[in-house]
């Protein structure tokens, strides 16, 4: 309790933390095995934001036991405990693949879309894996120490940047001037493979971008209040028959709980009834 203690208190104060070599060689190689699949798609993404050089692993629970594994680590979810409400949810769970020559992402914070003012306590909280070395070169993730404390009028110049559509976006000589200062204020997550920096979903951050000539894999899972809508809808993504056949903890953080006195019953009976029912059901046939 000492060790979370001490680092509750350094993510309270600059908004993150670093714990490094979390884990071992054999689960990043099985980690790669597994999303090599689909990394051999080759979708990337859309727009500036999701990178047009990077490409996303979605609902990544459903991707291998070792992801699972990894939502309900216990050094992390020791730090979750500390920072959110019992019964808080798995909001998003992917695998992001910056290739060489993807651009600098826009900043932004991961609980942003909630549109609460600011100065406020964290809804959500982040983790991001090294599955390789993150470095200054290879796109690390950009953070500002400190900014999770800013306040909306603070807030509101850096994240005017953000752009989710696919269209060129204009951008004024007063903005890149903001844009310039805020930057400057940026510092790289150096980190060794295994590491995880753990972080406030109101910490402005960004991915890096990828001078490097080798592409750069991180696994990324963030966690909300459990009053807050999930950014992913794993209902649909991940068949409930599978579901049913995680263990009850990676259950409860994919929604399938009840958060008092009766939030996510389904037609007044526990979802677990539903998942249990889904697995004999897909067993019998």
């Amino acid at each position: 309790m000492a060790d979370v203690d001490r680092e509750i208190a350094e993510v309270l104060e600059r908004g993150y933390i670093v714990l490094e070599r979390l884990l071992p060689p054999s689960t990043l190689a099985e980690m790669r095995r597994a999303l090599e699949p689909h990394l051999g798609l080759d979708l990337l993404g859309r727009n500036n934001f999701e990178g047009h050089q990077t490409q996303r692993v979605y609902a990544l629970v459903d991707k291998g036991e070792v992801f699972q594994d990894l939502v309900e680590h216990p050094r992390v979810l020791a730090l979750c405990d500390a920072l959110l409400q019992p019964n808080y949810l798995l909001t998003a769970c992917q695998a992001i693949h910056l290739r060489p020559g993807e651009t600098a992402q826009a900043l932004h914070t991961d609980d942003g879309f909630y549109p609460l003012p600011r100065p406020r306590k964290a809804i959500s909280v982040s983790t991001i894996f090294a599955i390789d070395d993150f470095t200054e070169e290879n796109g690390g993730t950009q953070i500002i120490p400190g900014s999770h404390s800013w306040d909306d009028r603070r807030m509101n110049a850096p994240l005017d940047g953000i752009d989710f559509t696919t269209a060129p976006r204009g951008t004024s000589p007063a903005e890149i001037r903001v844009q310039q200062k805020v930057e400057s204020q940026l510092q790289t997550v150096v980190m060794a493979a295994g590491s995880v920096v753990f972080f406030l979903g109101t910490l402005v951050h960004r991915g890096g971008a990828n001078c490097s000539p080798r592409p750069r894999l991180a696994v990324s899972n963030q966690y909300c209040e459990p009053w807050a809508r999930q950014q992913e809808n794993y209902t649909l993504a991940i068949a409930p028959d599978r579901i049913g056949r995680m263990s009850e903890r990676v259950q409860q953080l994919l929604g399938y709980s009840i958060h008092p006195p009766f939030m996510g019953h389904v037609n007044g009976v526990h979802p677990r009834r539903l998942l249990k029912r889904a697995t004999d059901d897909a067993d019998e046939h």
